[in-house]
């Protein structure tokens, strides 16, 4: 890896892990925690790590550009043009605007402490929209899309005004389903995303793969703390912000195929969730050690496939979760 981009992952990195630290005492100061619910006495934990994780991202972004623009114009082989540096900020507000999206959603919380209650259901999708306003008024993005099973497609001017918005808005809410227990999300989205990284990189989308990079070190910064036991909770911030930069790579990299391959978990819990009318939560109840099912009967989310067994740890259950996130990010690579 160039010197300079390994700079830039370094500092997206450790401003990730100083930003955490000190994140996890500003909410627990603003009482912004709610129940871990897979814990035997369910302590409180704050909430809302996709903020630190913003900071590190845009922190490492930020480096890239100064680098490029003061000290050398040789880094990573991306030639940091006037269109490729529109692209750049771009995608850094429309994860900016994601991330703020989610953070809203984790502010109000319930007044049992049980989760975040902030937006409505109607509201979630409308909002993430805008995020994808960025994105459109610059038509980033190339027109042809890669579609498994079907081929390359040319949508022309509907690529820039449908289905950019319908990427950021899909990928941030199917991501947000996925969700409920210590280092599950972290650990998909370090997988999910580094694998796509490697294929943009492959594919010579540079710029996709830089944010990837990046992302995927301040990710990792984030779940050093997030592992169980968490010592903070993902929130909404992160779920969203995971799903703006999975919709940013694809995008910008012109990766949808791949994209859409590495995010089939998500598609198989969105049918789940959608059989109980998205009111099933993914985590159970702790007994014995084990995580529990709250729905005996039923399975309305892919965790319940283990906890509805009542022999899994949460440990055991983010393990499994994460190797099926392995085996669907490594499809992209036998398509």
């Amino acid at each position: 890896m160039n010197l300079f981009i390994s700079i830039c992952v370094l500092v997206s990195f450790l401003i990730s892990l100083v930003s955490t630290s000190w994140w996890i005492k500003y909410l627990k100061k603003i009482n912004l925690e709610v129940k871990d619910q897979n814990k035997e006495h369910q302590p409180l934990v704050p909430l809302s790590g996709g903020i630190s994780v913003l900071a590190g991202i845009l922190a490492g972004l930020l480096l890239f550009i100064f680098i490029r623009t003061f000290v050398s114009k040789g880094a990573f082989s991306l030639i940091l043009d006037a269109n490729n540096l529109l692209l750049l900020f771009a995608a850094m507000i429309s994860i900016f605007i994601i991330t703020l999206v989610g953070f809203l959603d984790d502010l109000v919380i319930e007044k049992g402490k049980e989760s975040s209650a902030g937006l409505r259901q109607w509201q979630k999708p409308l909002l993430t929209l805008t995020a994808a306003i960025p994105l459109m008024v610059v038509r980033a993005g190339t027109t042809d899309m890669g579609l498994p099973f079907i081929g390359v497609i040319d949508f022309g001017i509907l690529y820039p005004l449908l289905f950019v918005p319908l990427g950021v808005v899909g990928a941030a809410n199917m991501t947000n389903m996925l969700a409920g227990f210590n280092g599950m999300e972290a650990g998909m989205g370090i997988i999910y995303l580094s694998s796509l990284g490697l294929f943009a990189y492959k594919n010579h989308a540079y710029l996709a793969a830089l944010i990837a990079v990046v992302s995927v070190a301040s990710l990792y910064a984030f779940y050093l703390f997030n592992k169980t036991p968490a010592k903070i909770l993902a929130g909404d911030s992160l779920t969203y912000l995971l799903g703006g930069v999975l919709a940013v790579i694809a995008i910008l990299g012109n990766i949808e195929r791949a994209a859409l391959i590495v995010s089939i978990p998500f598609f198989i819990e969105f049918i789940l969730k959608a059989r109980s009318g998205f009111k099933a939560q993914s985590y159970g109840v702790w007994k014995e050690g084990k995580i529990i099912s709250r729905h005996e009967r039923h399975i309305y989310s892919l965790p319940h496939f283990l906890t509805r067994t009542g022999k899994f740890t949460e440990k055991q259950i983010t393990f499994c979760m994460l190797g099926m996130s392995l085996f669907f990010s490594a499809l992209i690579w036998l398509t």
